[in-house]
C-alpha cells in the first residue's frame, strides 16, 4: 500500500522523504506551503491530525505524526533495514541521536531562529543564547570526529534525523566555520542518490 507523506515545504518532513527512498517504499507526496506572513503550516493539515502540523503520514489507515515515531514506524515497516545496530553501543548510540535530534538539538536551534527575527532584542537575547547552541554543535562536531555515522560504522535513520536541525543550523546559524566533520557529514548526505531523489520528490527546501 502507498503510504501518503503530508508534506510542509522547509520542514522537518524533507527526511520523511528521504528516509522512503532509501528505504525503497512506495509513497506519494501531497505538499503544503506555508502561511507567507505567520511562516505556519496551512490549516488543511488539522483535517489529517489535530496538532496541525507537519510530517504526518497515513498508511492504509494508520495516521503517524512526530518525525522520530514516522522514521522508527518506517524502519519497522521495512524489516529493520536502516535501523539500530546489531552491535550495543552503536545501537544505544543510534537510539540517542534518534531522540538528541528533536529533544535537545532543536529546540536551542529554534530559540536561536526566533530571536533573529526580533529586532533589537532579539540580538541581545541572541547574542546571550548563542553560547547555549554552541555547546551542542561542539558535541555533535566530536561525536562525528570519532566515527563515520552517528551510530558508528554504517548510515542508518539516525543519521537521517540528525540532517534537519544541521542543515537547518548551518543555513540559518552559520555553525561550520571550524567544524570540519559536520561539514563533511552533510557533503556525504547531500550526494547519496536517495536524498536527490526526495529533494526531487519534495520540491524546493531552502536547507539542502
Amino acid at each position: 500500500m502507498t503510504i501518503i507523506v503530508h508534506h510542509l515545504e522547509n520542514s522537518r518532513s524533507q527526511r520523511v522523504l528521504w528516509l522512503l527512498e532509501e528505504l525503497a517504499l512506495p509513497y506519494q507526496v501531497k505538499r503544503y506551503e506555508r502561511n507567507k506572513a505567520t511562516m505556519l503550516a496551512p490549516p488543511e493539515l488539522r483535517q489529517v491530525h489535530p496538532l496541525g502540523k507537519s510530517p504526518v503520514i497515513e498508511d492504509g489507515g494508520t495516521v503517524v505524526a512526530e518525525t522520530g515515531a514516522i522514521l522508527q514506524y518506517l524502519v519497522d515497516k521495512a524489516d529493520g533495514k536502516l535501523g539500530a545496530p546489531a552491535n550495543r553501543e552503536d545501537a544505544l548510540r543510534y537510539r540517542h541521536f534518534l531522540h538528541y535530534a528533536e529533544g535537545s538539538l532543536m529546540p536551542p536551534l529554534l530559540v536561536m531562529l526566533v530571536l533573529a527575527r526580533v529586532p533589537f532584542f532579539g540580538k541581545m537575547g541572541l547574542k546571550k543564547f548563542r553560547p547555549m547552541a554552541e555547546v551542542h554543535f561542539d558535541y555533535v562536531e566530536g561525536e562525528l570526529a570519532k566515527r563515520p555515522w552517528f551510530a558508528g560504522d554504517t548510515f542508518t535513520a539516525a543519521d537521517v534525523m540528525m540532517s534537519f536541525p544541521i542543515e537547518a543550523a548551518v543555513k540559518r546559524a552559520g555553525i561550520l566555520e571550524g567544524r570540519r566533520h559536520i561539514a563533511a557529514f552533510l557533503e556525504k548526505i547531500h550526494t547519496r542518490p536517495a536524498y536527490q531523489r526526495a529533494l526531487k520528490a519534495g520540491g524546493p527546501y531552502a536547507y539542502a
